[in-house]
């Protein structure tokens, strides 16, 4: 009977038993670190089971106590019985086994009650400090709305108050996070920067009329350039070639439904977190993957053509300079968030014909995310990067900080330039209306004659005298000198002036001194296109954008355009695109725990390599080399994509999709 009960209460106890693993599910498609009710309700369901094992276990300790007592008083009554002498030293053994059994158990029974008391006495503990922080965490976000809350009020009387003028039409909130090079800083991440009592630019532009430039040449104490050569090539910088395309390609896409969604609901769970790792439903992102953002910055392309052809390494360095900054243009109003690209996901921009160009993105990596990109013009210059996304959610506000260098190769004259991307800001996260700002300085290297261009995009600020998103710069050569200053606005336009004079200004009254340029007039380098009409309904794309997701034949079966999540949400039925978003997530984790598996610990990894192992993800198009110039490794082309596409031989193309 005693094995019986026995046998039944340990075939419970493995009924009752389930793993304790709460799986985490994000954006991107692999393990996080934020759990869903799901999870919750499987952690619920753990501990009620624990519970169940504990009464088990202390059901245990009763019988084996009442049966051993048993036990021991049928050895007694044997032992009172007479039996021969052999049989007699027989029942001595069993008899003395039967105390030692019962010892041993007494000390079990005795160290599981105390296991029981303590774990009673500790989860009491625990249980209280759980509800503390739970508490603590509510009270924590109802502060964080009520100040968000204050903050949007003081705005509004701010912009009310007397002597203040109306509101700028490029105006919105505070200034943004500025890190330079558009790197993250830790120490900073709270701090936001305020020019509130001196201009933000180091120098001072006075603009000189023609005549005067030649007496400026002869000054002493100053250093001049020579103004003289020819810049034809700049005088048409903005004037756009018509496109000679016989394609004819898409101008609108379905309007963007409307769907109501409390992103403050979301995100208040992920203040600190990377935001690749942030579960987010489609009704937070635009319909175009990050691929397509980034190839996105093409879309002024004809300013390189342009640049081709200067004689001058300083006048090619502007054009280069409008170019970087021209591609900050489509995001004033874009704020939706892109897909995340699955790992091995491409996307291909084959437009030889009206563009001159073919370009080529690959998903390299996953956590971080990162994106391989290489551009050939037919016109003469080559572009190549690879940039990891880093992004962080702090409360009010996400900093989203590309990292890695761009490359930019003029094949006639071998000038190569290399320069990084600015930091990009989301404001009015909580409450308001959203906003982006760009800020951080970007130095833009030609290593071939060390020519620079520093440039200065200027975060919003209330106090600022300075218009909002300008970008200011100055091209320089090898040995210093100024020769163009550059003046505009992210989202407009980039003028340049050539410098025929410098000097020192008088020092200011807390001893700061800046740089006066004489310059002759400003040439417009670069000017932002029209956005299409009915752009805020479909989601301000511009006209390159709306024909990035445009189906395509003969593109690789792992392109962007061929994303079904993405896809559904274009059309506007977006419950199916979050159905089908998690399926792709799953299958995306699915591949990660097989690539996992493939090296288990106990083989010749360890679980750490074993994580690493399941995380590398080797290119199809691209492969990791040392950047002579930057010292960092870097995915560049290596070739066969085109090939293959003619060919139509996708054989080693991965099942994404």
């Amino acid at each position: 009977m005693c094995l019986n009960l026995m046998g039944h209460l340990c075939l419970r106890s493995y009924q009752h038993s389930v793993p304790i693993s709460i799986t985490w599910q994000d954006d991107s498609g692999d393990d996080d670190e934020a759990a869903t009710p799901a999870d919750k309700s499987e952690l619920h369901h753990t501990l009620k089971n624990l519970s169940l094992k504990l009464d088990d276990l202390s059901t245990c300790n009763d019988l084996i106590a009442k049966h051993g007592a048993a036990l021991q008083r049928s050895l007694n009554e044997l032992d009172g019985l007479k039996i021969p002498s052999e049989s007699g030293e027989k029942l001595k053994a069993v008899n003395e086994r039967a105390t030692l059994f019962r010892i041993t158990s007494n000390a079990m029974i005795n160290a599981c009650r105390d296991f029981l008391e303590l774990a009673e006495i500790h989860s009491r503990k625990w249980q209280r400090a759980l509800q503390y922080e739970q508490e603590q965490r509510v009270h924590l976000e109802e502060t964080i709305e009520q100040l968000a809350k204050q903050h949007n009020s003081l705005e509004r009387a701010f912009r009310g108050a007397p002597g203040r003028p109306a509101n700028p039409s490029k105006s919105f909130s505070e200034g943004s996070l500025l890190t330079p090079k558009g790197e993250d800083s830790e120490e900073d991440e709270d701090t936001e920067y305020f020019d509130a009592m001196e201009d933000s630019t180091s120098f001072i532009t006075v603009i000189t009329e023609a005549k005067e430039d030649r007496k400026a040449e002869g000054s002493s104490g100053t250093s001049s350039v020579d103004w003289s050569s020819t810049d034809n090539v700049l005088d048409g910088a903005s004037l756009v070639p018509k496109s000679s395309s016989k394609v004819k390609r898409r101008v609108r896409i379905p309007n963007k439904p409307n769907y109501s969604l409390n992103l403050w609901s979301i995100m208040k769970n992920c203040i600190g977190r990377e935001l690749s790792r942030i579960p987010m439903p489609v009704n937070f992102n635009e319909p175009l993957s990050m691929l397509q953002r980034l190839t996105e910055d093409l879309e002024y392309h004809h300013l390189l053509d342009k640049a081709v052809h200067c004689t001058s390494s300083v006048e090619q360095m502007c054009l280069v300079a409008a170019f970087s900054v021209s591609s900050y243009s489509t995001t004033v109003h874009r704020i939706a968030k892109p897909f995340n690209p699955m790992l091995g996901e491409t996307f291909e921009l084959d437009r030889l014909d009206d563009m001159g160009l073919r370009s080529l993105c690959e998903q390299v990596s996953h956590h971080p995310p990162s994106a391989a990109h290489y551009v050939f013009s037919k016109h003469g210059w080559s572009l190549w990067q690879e940039i990891t996304i880093s992004s962080k959610f702090r409360g009010k506000y996400i900093s989203i900080m590309p990292l890695g260098a761009i490359h930019l190769e003029f094949q006639a004259s071998g000038n190569h330039y290399v320069w990084r991307k600015s930091t990009s800001t989301v404001h009015n996260i909580i409450v308001g209306k959203l906003w982006i700002d760009q800020s951080g300085d970007i130095e833009i290297v030609n290593h071939k004659t060390n020519d620079r261009c520093q440039l200065k995009f200027l975060p919003y600020s209330y106090f600022s005298k300075e218009p909002a998103r300008k970008v200011t710069g100055v091209v320089s050569d090898s040995q210093g000198k100024a020769h163009y200053v550059l003046s505009g606005s992210w989202d407009e336009q980039m003028e340049c002036s050539k410098v025929v004079h410098s000097s020192p200004s008088s020092p200011s009254s807390d001893g700061k001194q800046k740089t006066v340029y004489q310059t002759l007039s400003a040439k417009l380098l670069w000017k932002k296109y029209p956005l299409p009409e009915n752009a805020e309904n479909m989601y301000y794309f511009s006209e390159l954008a709306l024909t990035l997701n445009e189906h395509e034949e003969g593109v690789a079966p792992t392109d962007s355009r061929l994303r079904p999540d993405q896809r559904l949400m274009e059309k506007g039925r977006w419950d199916e695109a979050n159905t089908e978003k998690q399926r792709l997530e799953e299958k995306q984790r699915l591949s990660r725990r097989r690539r996992l598996e493939a090296c288990v610990p106990g083989s010749s990894c360890s679980s750490e390599e074993a994580e690493k192992e399941a995380d590398t993800y080797t290119p199809l198009w691209f492969e990791k080399r040392l950047d002579p110039l930057t010292g960092e490794m870097a995915c560049v082309y290596k070739g066969g994509y085109w090939e293959a596409k003619e060919k139509q031989d996708w054989h080693m193309c991965p099942n994404i999709f």
